[in-house]
């Protein structure tokens, strides 16, 4: 087995040519085994396997930097720096991270978790290197999907001005995470189909360099201006007239192809882009056919590729998709848009079914967000789905250019709170402080599935900027019996009794349910309410509660700094009520990977901790 020759960086160097190809067949088994027990990226990764050997061939790790983008795709870079024990305990709490870290290796140039971010960081290396008068490469690995980002493109233009070399990488899948779309992706299309190009750029030099006398100087010459063969026959040669060189397309399957290529962009006196074809998914064919499904798998039957638990429940995005899909019908103004997580949002069943009114933009949450305000201004009612970690992307634009002209955009936040596995750049911890600062935005989370279906229908007929925040799994369908309409900055009273009260916070009432029970089992009277609306908050209840209770708990799942229960806190010392408040969130840091179940134990947002804190505060009264 010649992975097992594999212990540290560089060791894939003393392998022959024949290994080589006998280790890319072994990687791709040992990660469709690994990840089919842990759940993971596994198209990403197995559509990299040839390129990311040739890199670790043509460069010398930790001297030479390697940055990631996204980074989901780094699992065949961690076996070739000898971290293949890991991957038994990959994503689990205290394990291995899915994404590179530096705290786990000096092969690990720069943490990455969020797209289209390795240009930038990339160049930031060079710039340094070059100061430092240092001697080393430095590689940005970017995904065509991630050149949807308008980062990217700002990287690249400051990039365009080096002198000193730096290689961009260009995996080219044709494929993010849903299908990609745009500009870039059409463009990216006609350079992959452009062989006669290059069988011709070939043929040209090879003739024009035999010439008798000057040939080769005349070769030279046509290399160097920017009337080259390349602009006759590939129009706009993008890249080239940026002032970037374009080395491509190569066969990202292809280990001499590669090479060869390595070898020639580290010789650029400048910056370099290397046009890498890949196949998402590649060696294992349920995940070439269906590569999107295998983006993020859990864990799978190898021999069939389908998932081993299904759940068969509703999650909160399926319960949105469908509220989505039946106001479509009912709403001809309705539009959606995405960035490009069209399945992982649930909107699939909104693009079949009304595919003029669904956008996919690409992964440009800030376009999106103001592309929503200008739809809204227009006269439609947007809603624009987005995973919590990534609307923070969108942050300025949601301040100056929704908000600010009270423009009626919704917000549907999935994935908010702790995702688990994908760690720190995923969770969506700092939402509810994020969203509840901004002048006229309207926050709210539901306790269940029935709840949820109700504010999404309500934020869309606000007729002004609104965020319905909801978590990733599987939708708590308990309390269907409460079901009080939603009333704007009105919470709901669920168990009315003396001495404590709790205020949850959307999806983490099934907890608060729960350490209710602890509390009556260790003899408290306890209240229970349903906060609903995290801005504005329900001050008229809150006043109530601290009537009629001693301790007022806030329960929620968001960093404590500017959350619900902090907002309370202030609310309660300015009012000058007499009650003491306990706010019950998570602590202001960032929470590594794990299954959401250990991360809420760990930082004590379990039912168990959270009643014996209150016991404890309570007795202290």
């Amino acid at each position: 087995m010649y992975l097992e020759k594999i212990q540290k960086a560089n060791d894939i160097k003393n392998l022959t040519e024949e290994e080589l190809f006998e280790l890319a067949d072994e990687i791709r088994d040992f990660l469709i085994e690994k990840i089919s027990k842990t759940g993971g990226h596994l198209a990403s990764n197995l559509g990299v396997v040839e390129l990311t050997m040739a890199m670790h061939l043509n460069f010398q790790l930790p001297e030479d930097k390697m940055i990631w983008d996204v980074g989901h795709q780094s699992y065949t870079h961690k076996l070739l720096t000898g971290r293949r024990e890991g991957f038994d305990d990959l994503r689990k709490y205290g394990g291995m991270s899915g994404f590179p870290k530096r705290k786990e290796s000096d092969c690990d140039a720069f943490d990455t978790g969020h797209s289209s971010t390795s240009i930038s960081a990339g160049l930031g290396y060079v710039r340094a290197r070059d100061i430092l008068e240092e001697n080393y490469h430095v590689l940005s690995v970017i995904g065509d999907g991630s050149l949807t980002g308008g980062m990217a493109y700002e990287a690249l233009n400051n990039a365009a001005t080096l002198k000193t070399n730096f290689i961009i990488v260009l995996n080219d899948n044709n494929m993010s995470i849903s299908e990609n779309v745009g500009g870039m992706s059409h463009y990216l299309d006609g350079l992959r189909t452009a062989e006669a190009y290059t069988d011709l750029k070939n043929a040209v030099e090879m003739a024009i360099g035999s010439f008798p006398v000057g040939g080769e100087k005349l070769v030279r010459h046509i290399k160097r201006t920017k009337s080259s063969i390349k602009q006759l026959f590939v129009p706009g040669m993008f890249f080239e007239d940026m002032g970037i060189k374009y080395l491509g397309p190569v066969d990202g399957h292809n280990i001499k192809a590669l090479n060869r290529a390595f070898k020639e962009a580290k010789r650029v006196k400048g910056p370099v882009l290397l046009h890498v074809l890949t196949k998402k998914g590649k060696g294992y064919f349920p995940a070439e056919e269906n590569p999107a499904r295998f983006h993020g798998t859990g864990p799978f039957d190898v021999a069939t590729g389908e998932p081993l638990s299904s759940g068969g429940k509703d999650t909160y995005t399926d319960v949105f998709s469908k509220v989505m899909t039946d106001l479509g019908r009912r709403d001809e103004k309705l539009v959606a848009i995405t960035a490009a997580m069209e399945d992982g949002t649930g909107l699939a069943e909104f693009h079949k079914r009304y595919p003029k009114r669904f956008f996919d933009v690409g992964i440009a949450e800030g376009h999106a967000v103001t592309f929503a305000a200008g739809l809204a201004a227009a006269g439609m009612h947007p809603v624009f789905a987005v995973y919590s970690s990534f609307l923070q992307r969108g942050y300025d634009q949601m301040i100056h250019d929704v908000c600010l002209q009270k423009l009626p955009v919704t917000f549907a936040v999935d994935r908010a709170g702790l995702v688990g596995s994908d760690g720190e750049t995923h969770q969506g911890l700092f939402d509810l402080s994020y969203l509840s600062e901004i002048p006229n935005m309207t926050v709210m989370s539901p306790k269940n599935k029935w709840e949820l279906a109700d504010m999404v229908r309500f934020a869309v007929e606000l007729g002004a900027p609104a965020a319905v925040r909801y978590p990733r799994g599987t939708a708590y369908d308990g309390f269907k019996e409460y079901r009080k309409p939603i009333e704007y900055g009105k919470s709901e009273a669920v168990f009315e009794e003396e001495d404590i009260v709790l205020f949850s916070v959307g999806h983490m009432f099934e907890t608060a349910v729960k350490v209710r029970e602890v509390l009556k089992e260790t003899g408290y009277s306890c209240s229970l309410v349903n906060a609903r609306f995290v801005k504005p908050i329900d001050e008229a209840m809150i006043e109530l509660a601290a009537k009629e209770h001693r301790l007022l708990v806030t329960i929620e799942e968001n960093v404590c700094s500017g959350g619900y229960g902090e907002t309370v806190l202030e609310f309660v010392h300015r009012k000058r009520l007499d009650v003491r408040v306990l706010p019950v969130a998570l602590p202001d840091d960032y929470i590594e990977h794990g299954s959401v179940d250990v991360l809420r134990r760990e930082v004590m947002l379990d039912a168990d901790s959270i009643a014996t804190r209150i016991i404890t505060e309570y007795i202290s009264q």
